[in-house]
């Protein structure tokens, strides 16, 4: 008779999803671990989601328990060779140690082999940021042919005035939105809520499309939504459309074709700096958590004055 396999060994059946506790699977479990003892954001939970499956299915059959710190280092070489970007693969790196951590809680494995797992070394790439002109070619990319030009006009205004992520704008309520004094209420990461100031053009793009186009968007659906940008059905405007509207308006424009939402926030940081706004008052506007973060942008702005002194300088 054939010995019952452990916990841990069928939930290793890895990649063809069996069930464990509860019906779930070993993904689901990780990420109820994520949701529900370490209080992670949902964008974060998603995203250590995609890491865990890519590595389970680099597992294979092989026991979870049998992975020594060699094994994992080869996934990581794996990834490296896959073209993975530093950033990604240190996320993996954080996603496999916390998930045999997790293991380890559950009492699945004795150790965890992760925790000897170097991080990858991560060069700060400078980020891609649009020129002033840029900026303003995209803003103006929306027509009057275009459908909901006023909706896009509004969605890119607040990009750049206010330097919010795309999850964060896409959550954007009427009530977070106080255009006679000049702000928002936006919700970060972890759920963090900050105040961030927004000035007169992206109000007026604001007013516009309150006024001429949100109302019939909000009447095709019975309850409406309360967020402030909707989509042609009355829904909130999610983040692969906005995406994908950015990179049309960007097309139009005749700018890098590589640019993303996040593009905007990278160009609303560097101009800000450029312009001689304290690091700090910067940090607080983006939300981020640490200054450390932040001074990316000092290096962007010392590279463009680097242009700047060997272009004009005579001794450069």
């Amino acid at each position: 008779m054939a010995p019952r396999p452990t916990k841990l060994q069928q939930w290793t059946a890895a990649a063809a999803p069996t069930t464990a506790r509860g019906g779930q699977t070993l993904a689901e479990a990780f990420s109820a671990y994520l949701r529900g003892e370490c209080h992670l954001a949902n964008n974060t939970i998603e995203a250590y989601g995609r890491d865990l499956r890519r590595f389970l299915a680099w597992v294979d059959a092989r026991p979870l328990g049998s992975l020594g710190v060699a094994e994992l280092a080869d996934f990581i070489a794996t990834l490296q060779t896959e073209g993975l970007a530093p950033s990604s693969i240190s996320r993996c790196v954080v996603t496999v140690r916390m998930f045999f951590r997790y293991l380890q809680l559950e009492g699945l494995v004795s150790s965890n082999p992760a925790e000897w797992l170097a991080s990858q070394k991560m060069w700060q790439r400078v980020p891609r940021v649009l020129t002033v002109n840029q900026v303003e070619r995209l803003l103006s990319a929306p027509r009057r042919i275009d459908t909901y030009h006023l909706r896009d006009s509004a969605m890119l205004e607040l990009l750049y005035a206010t330097g919010c992520r795309v999850s964060e704008v896409c959550r954007l309520r009427l009530p977070d939105v106080s255009l006679a004094e000049r702000r928002i209420r936006c919700e970060g990461k972890g759920g963090k809520q900050r105040i961030v100031p927004i000035g007169g053009r992206a109000i007026s793009a604001i007013e516009a499309y309150l006024t001429a186009a949100r109302p019939q968007l909000a009447a095709r659906r019975p309850e409406p939504a309360e967020e402030l940008l909707l989509s042609r059905s009355g829904r909130a405007l999610d983040r692969i459309m906005l995406w994908r509207l950015v990179k049309l308006y960007a097309a139009r424009a005749g700018i890098d074709p590589l640019i993303s939402p996040h593009s905007l926030r990278h160009s609303f940081a560097t101009h800000l700096l450029a312009g001689g706004a304290d690091l700090r008052q910067v940090q607080e506007m983006l939300g981020h958590a640490s200054i450390q973060t932040t001074q990316i942008y000092t290096h962007v702005e010392h590279s463009r004055l680097q242009r700047v002194h060997r272009q004009f300088h005579p001794r450069a």
